[in-house]
């Protein structure tokens, strides 16, 4: 019993971390429950609610960084709280087998628009002056949708279409990616709250260490130069994709 309950709060500790560098922390924590023996659904539903508060600790690290950007978060935000709304309903109503089988081809893409972004960026994302474009709001509520549904690799995939349209440093894109996040959590907490079969004596060790996680995974994100956190978000992306593949 006390293993266990050392194994779940290392894997909320990782999960938070993970979570606040590059998204994709669902793939500790999740994989835990299901060795612990929880079925798949109330596996899937309480990894949500437990990683809610390293998803805060991310953004509350990234304070800095969201300074003078407070409009932006906002307007975002709640375009992406629309997204996690739809997400969580489809997880709640629907099997859809479908979508699993997208998942790893999601988070592939995500990643390698990641790696292609200055690139993509020139042809796509408009001038570096003035408002972003409107694909930018069909981009994130896509991200919140997918995030409330299946929240593996969920930052890697707003990183990307948050950093194709918004010409910014690379720490102040991910800020604003930590913030949707959050919103995104937050939608998937209260809908699985209310409706979800939660198992809270494994939210109740999981989600103290995430919050921790998400403290430390952002100052370690913030040390890191803007090529070098692409890079890592890109091959960590990548990775999740083929163990979703494979899974």
């Amino acid at each position: 019993m006390i293993r266990d309950l050392f194994f779940l709060a290392g894997a909320g500790l990782l999960a938070g971390a993970i979570n606040a560098i590059a998204g994709g922390g669902t793939l500790v924590s999740f994989p835990a429950l299901l060795a612990l023996g929880y079925p798949s659904i109330p596996a899937s539903v309480t990894n949500a609610v437990s990683l809610w508060p390293g998803y805060l600790g991310g953004m509350l690290g990234y304070r800095d960084e969201l300074r003078g950007q407070r409009r932006r978060t906002t307007v975002l935000s709640v375009t992406t709280a629309l997204g996690a709304v739809a997400g969580s309903a489809l997880l709640l109503l629907t099997p859809g087998r479908l979508f699993d089988s997208l998942v790893p081809w999601l988070v592939a893409f995500a990643s390698l628009a990641l790696l292609a972004q200055p690139w993509l960026r020139k042809r796509f994302g408009g001038e570096a002056e003035g408002e972003p474009s409107r694909l930018i709001y069909l981009g994130v509520f896509l991200g919140g949708c997918y995030g409330a549904y299946f929240n593996g690799g969920m930052g890697v995939l707003l990183l990307a279409i948050l950093g194709l349209f918004l010409h910014d440093n690379l720490h102040r894109v991910n800020a604003i990616r930590a913030a949707l996040s959050l919103v995104i959590s937050t939608v998937s907490v209260v809908a699985f709250s209310l409706f979800g079969p939660v198992r809270w004596e494994a939210v109740a060790v999981i989600a103290p260490a995430s919050l921790v996680g998400g403290f430390l995974g952002t100052r370690l994100a913030r040390m890191m130069s803007p090529n070098v956190l692409r890079g890592v978000v890109v091959v960590f992306g990548l990775g999740v994709s083929a163990v979703l593949a494979l899974r």
